[in-house]
């Protein structure tokens, strides 16, 4: 069994068990009476630079265990919205990353914010409304775990409460099945979720074949700027160029100093006019 079979099967469990304490009924509910998302999409696309960088709050990895001992999600937030990441991806794992639901809940509340990205290993409904009433304005599909007829439900699920979903592909067959779900923002995992070996040449491979209207985000193994750079060079089909949002986490909550590491991989890519400043 894979770390990510072994992941999706604790998930499975885990979601049964909350459905006990916390009734789909109620938790849909709660999701339908939220506040309207932010435009997760907008938010990348309008970007000062491209790629835009989504920053995420990270306290651990199966891979390197604790990552961060002074971990403080708020002030994290606060760092990368004055230091210019678009958006936020959140951590909500417990089991394997330290995250909690809790945490992208609390960040919701805040004024100003960007738009925040349940990150998470998701494969039920409830997961979907659970994302939308703590605030979620994007969840993360992984197409390597999901059928493509639970991976269609959840990505019409998400996109029916006003979120948007990110689609995460490392192969050709995945590719072509999120492409088939309709998906409108693709994310190109560096890392193959079975041995966790990283390599940037995955999106330069897969980056080739998406349309230039998909938002593209390449996720794990940025370090650099040279690893920005590199992204944003990438040819894509008719006369697009470069990733349009890069995910990075380790490389930010693990530098030594936050802030300049975020003002680094925000400022790497090409400057864009006409930006669109998201602080609702």
């Amino acid at each position: 069994m894979s770390i990510l079979d072994e992941i999706f099967a604790h998930k499975r469990a885990e979601v049964a068990e909350r459905q006990v304490t916390r009734p789909l009924a109620r938790v849909r509910s709660e999701a339908e009476s939220a506040a309207p998302p932010l435009d997760f999409i907008a938010a990348l696309r309008g970007s000062l630079v491209r790629p835009a960088l989504i920053a995420e709050i990270k306290r651990a990895s199966p891979s390197r265990g604790l990552l961060l001992t002074d971990f403080d999600p708020g002030r994290l937030a606060r760092v990368y919205r004055e230091n210019g990441a678009a958006a936020i991806s959140v951590l909500t794992d417990a089991r394997y990353f330290q995250g909690h639901l809790d945490t992208l809940r609390s960040l919701a509340e805040t004024r100003p914010r960007l738009p925040l990205l349940r990150k998470d290993f998701l494969c039920d409904p409830y997961q979907v409304y659970e994302a939308r009433a703590a605030g979620a304005d994007a969840v993360l599909l992984i197409v390597a775990a999901l059928s493509p007829v639970l991976l269609g439900e959840l990505h019409d699920l998400a996109r029916g409460l006003g979120m948007a979903a990110l689609v995460e592909v490392h192969t050709d067959a995945e590719l072509t099945t999120a492409l088939g779900c309709g998906a409108t923002l693709i994310g190109v995992n560096n890392r193959d979720l079975h041995d966790f070996t990283v390599n940037l040449a995955t999106t330069e491979a897969l980056c080739g074949a998406i349309p230039p209207e998909i938002c593209v985000v390449a996720e794990s193994g940025i370090h650099t700027a040279a690893d920005v750079d590199r992204l944003a060079a990438i040819p894509r089909p008719r006369s697009a160029q470069g990733v349009d949002a890069i995910l990075v986490g380790e490389a930010l909550v693990t530098a030594p100093d936050v802030a300049a590491r975020v003002r680094e991989l925000a400022g790497a890519g090409v400057a864009r006019p006409n930006p669109l400043y998201l602080t609702r």
